[in-house]
This record gives C-alpha cells, structure tokens and sequence, in this order.
C-alpha cells in the first residue's frame, strides 16, 4: 500500500485532535456553530469584559496553556480549532475566574496535534445571575512538530523598571509589536516582568530637557506588598496594547527573578527598606509567587516548581531553569565548600538538571537562565547576587554550584549548550574559554544577554575570569550614563534561528526597532 498524501496525514490529526480534546475536556461538545456565543444583553447593562487579553504558554508536545482575564466573576470558554474559519471547533468548558486569582483563568489544553497551528476563541460568562456573555478574543500557536522544521524563537526580559513604565506619547511599550512582526514560534521570558519594588510617577523629566509620560495606576504608586498590589502589576503591563497583540500570536515560556518579588531578594531575608511594611520576604515572596502563577500561563503543577524542559521538534530542548527560590543568602560568596550557603540552583534542582540534560536527545540545549553566568552583579559592596563574586581564581560560593554543573556537562559528553538570559539592562555575546579560565574543566560555550524591553539601560558590567568569558559583543551606555529611558533606543531583545536541514543555529542580537547588532552563527557538535 502506498504512503498516505500529506494531506490526509493532516486530515486525520485533526481527526484525532477531535477525539483526544473530546475525551480530555469536562463537559465537551463539539459545534459547527456556537448559538451560545451570541451576544446578549447583561441585566446590569454591561457584558463581561477581558480587560487583559489572552497568552499562551508552556507548550510542551500535545500541551499548551491559555490564560485570560475577566473583570468579574465568570467561567471561563474555549473554542479550540486547527482551521482559522473555525470549522469543525471544540468547544471546552474552563475554570471560574474569581476574585482570588484577580478574575484570571487558565486551561491546560491536552491532546493537540503535533505540528499544527492551533487557533482558539476564549470567552466568559458571568456567574453573578447577570445575563451576558464576554466577547470572543482570539489566540494562535504553533506546536512542536515531530519532524524537524525551522524554529524562530525570541528571547529578553525586563518590563517596566526604574521608573519608565507605559509611555502613551511614544507609542506604549513598541518592542513587543516590533518582536511580533518577527512571527517567532515562542518566547523566552528571562525574568523580572514586572517591578513590583518599582513604583511609578506620572512624569519624569529627562537629561535632554524632555518629559517622559507615564500611564499611571493605584497599584504602580506604591511598592507592591498585598496580594491586590502584586497582582495590580502584572494587570498594569497588560494595559499595553503591544504586549496583549504579542501575546495573543506568541506563546512565552516565563521565568522569575528578583524584580516580581523585591530587588535582590532571598529566602529568609529581612528588609531593611523603609518603604516597605512588612518586612519578611518569605512572606512577600509567597504573595508575589501566587500572583505570577495566576497571571503567567505556566504550568506550575505538581510540586509547584518552575524549573521545566520543553522539547521543540527532535533538534531544540529548552531547560528552564529558576535561580531565585532555592539559592541562600546573599554573601560574600566565597565559601570553600558547598552547601546551604553556597545554594544557586539548590541541590534539587541541580540534580534535575543534570539528569534533563544527560536525556535529551535534542541537537540544541538552550539554557534558559534568570541570571548571567560571569558578570558581576553586587548586592550592596560586599555580597552578590549572582554566581560570580569578582574573585577571578578557582570557584568558590555558588560557583562551586557551577563548576558542578559544567565539569557534568563535560564528563557526559554533553554537546551544544547555549545560555540564554536578561537581568543586566544591556546586549552581550560571551564565549566562555575554559584555556582562559582559572576552573577549566569544561567543554567552551556560549552565553548571549538581552534586555531590557521596557526599562532602565545599565552597564556593561565587569567580568568575573572564572570561567574564563570573553566579550564577543556589547551595547550598553556610553560611559557615565545609566537608567537611559526606553526612549533612548537602548532596548534590547535576541532572536534564534534553527535551520531544520543542517541544524545550525544563529543567534542574532536585535534592538528596538529590530536592527540587527550582532549575529552568532553555531554549528552543532555530532
């Protein structure tokens, strides 16, 4: 018998996608036509709303999350199709949003053909006795495909801090929509996606005599320290028309760092800042985490970690890493032996990680971290933030963690590792040179930095020599200046190219307006 045409292929994963979300999906029908979608009038007067539009994240193989928002209690609808006419649609009764989770809801749609787009409609109904239905909002995404094809995927972080928040005279946060017309299969949200320790002003005046504007909130006038005032942050970003258009077209795998909960924080810590009331960052850190969850689409369950890996076709992986929720304090960072104190990716996670990487039979490894590798990132003047702790000989503190990590990464022959991350406010390309390094025992890499979207531009920072990085590339301000406005065209974002026929990949180092500054061609390792 000859093999089936493409087309009937295609046909029956849709066929099969029917059956799989039929079985899948509590109280599901499918419609040619929806007549409960009509429009209705509310016995108040007013529809339900979704003032924060759709997302979609942690695709993973037949999986992806879709999150939305509604501005009252209401149950949450789907509509799910691979054909933009909707035909043949599913339709998928979701969770209640309700005042806890700040009136979001998310669905973690199973069963979903490999390789195809997907197109789905996510609506509400009130569930306060009104009568009325929200209008449809639309969301697209591509799954993974089991062939290999080409992947586009973008990369960055940093969205509203240091006082340059949603600016309505310039547009709104324009990178997102510059980011979008790229068409990018998903996006790697590095961290610090909200500036919950960064409240804002209305109007800034500028260094050129200029003022910047911005769009203000009760939550943003204050650091975040209630449940309402962290989820006030995220509902903040959100009121940006670029940033809920990119969502809707690109799916996003997100991380955390310092800046959703406070600056440099850790567990355990005691604030010693004024402005805050309470001064227990576990407590803060608890508040924060529940807002993320609730207004991210990731898939926090079970165990409630982060830290995950995703396969994209047979030649891309992408391990998500978190090194914010089980590092210890902040410290000199020069311990000779590991521990407790010496904590980055914490022992649990680091297991995994090794274990994930040793596994995967992906030609391309991308790390995605929270934070760099060798800059020097200070915590006051005599502690860090980071690994590095500007000792340029043999690892200590939480490089200890580190020099683990990489030694595995060699002694299992592990090829094609590529760290992607943001946190630093400006663009680098590093090459780390184990023949430059005073701990050597690992195989060369790369780690290319991006950042900000919307905030501050800093840097460069210094290097630590441990693992003996090299400066390929840079952008930063000129000497002498810092918190450069987004309006200085200092923003930064990365995008990757994977060629599904030779699997090389390219690494291309982008700014606001999507002009390339640096590009990285990597071959793979057989």
């Amino acid at each position: 018998m000859g093999k089936p045409s493409v087309g009937s292929a295609v046909d029956a994963a849709r066929r099969r996608f029917l059956r799989q979300m039929a079985v899948t999906g509590a109280g599901v029908a499918v419609y040619s036509a929806l007549p409960g979608f009509v429009s209705r009038s509310w016995a108040n007067g007013g529809r339900v709303q979704i003032p924060s539009g759709v997302q979609v994240g942690d695709v993973l193989g037949d999986r992806a999350v879709v999150w939305s928002r509604a501005d009252r209690p209401a149950r949450m609808w789907l509509e799910v199709a691979t054909t933009e006419s909707f035909r043949n649609v599913v339709r998928l009764r979701g969770p209640a949003a309700l005042p806890e989770s700040d009136f979001t809801a998310k669905f973690d749609l199973q069963g979903l053909p490999h390789g195809e787009r997907i197109f789905c409609r996510v609506s509400f109904e009130a569930l306060d006795g009104a009568v009325g239905a929200s209008e449809p909002m639309l969301c697209q995404f591509q799954t993974p495909a089991l062939r290999r094809r080409d992947v586009r995927f973008l990369w960055s972080g940093d969205v509203c801090g240091q006082g340059w928040g949603i600016n309505p005279d310039l547009g709104g946060m324009r990178i997102f929509e510059t980011m979008r017309q790229l068409r990018p299969d998903f996006f790697i949200h590095s961290g610090d996606s909200i500036y919950a320790d960064g409240p804002l002003v209305e109007t800034v005046a500028l260094a050129d005599g200029g003022t910047w504007r911005n769009l203000t909130t009760e939550a943003k006038s204050k650091v975040a320290e209630t449940q309402a005032e962290y989820h006030g942050q995220y509902a903040y970003n959100l009121l940006d028309e670029n940033l809920r258009r990119f969502n809707a077209e690109v799916p996003i795998y997100a991380q955390w760092d310092d800046h959703e909960v406070v600056n440099n924080w850790y567990p355990g810590e005691i604030l010693a800042d004024p402005r805050y009331s309470m001064p227990q960052v576990d407590l803060l850190a608890a508040r924060a985490e529940r807002a993320f969850v609730d207004y991210m689409p990731v898939r926090y369950e079970p165990r409630t970690r982060l830290y995950q890996k995703f396969c994209y076709g047979r030649s891309l992986e992408i391990f998500r890493i978190d090194l914010r929720s089980f590092r210890g304090p902040n410290s000199a960072n020069t311990q000779t032996r590991q521990g407790p104190e010496t904590a980055y990716l914490g022992s649990e996670q680091l297991a995994w990680l090794k274990e994930a990487l040793a596994r995967s039979t992906a030609t391309w490894k991308i790390i995605a971290s929270d934070m760099p590798i060798g800059l020097i990132v200070a915590d006051g003047p005599n502690a860090f933030e980071n690994g590095a702790n500007g000792n340029d000989g043999p690892a200590l503190g939480r490089e200890l963690e580190m020099a683990e990590l990489l030694r595995f990464i060699r002694r299992r022959r592990i090829h094609n590792v590529v760290w992607l991350t943001a946190d630093v406010h400006y663009t680098a390309a590093h090459y780390y040179d184990p023949n430059q390094a005073a701990s050597g025992d690992f195989e060369p890499f790369w780690e290319f930095v991006s950042g900000p979207l919307n905030a501050g531009t800093f840097g460069p920072s210094l290097l630590d020599k441990t693992f003996g990085p090299q400066v390929k590339y840079v952008k930063a301000p000129p000497p002498g200046q810092a918190n450069l406005p987004p309006s200085a065209g200092l923003q930064f974002f990365g995008q990757v190219d994977l060629d599904s026929a030779s699997e090389v990949l390219t690494v291309t180092l982008k700014d606001l307006n999507g002009a390339a500054l640096f590009t990285q061609v990597l071959e793979p390792v057989r």
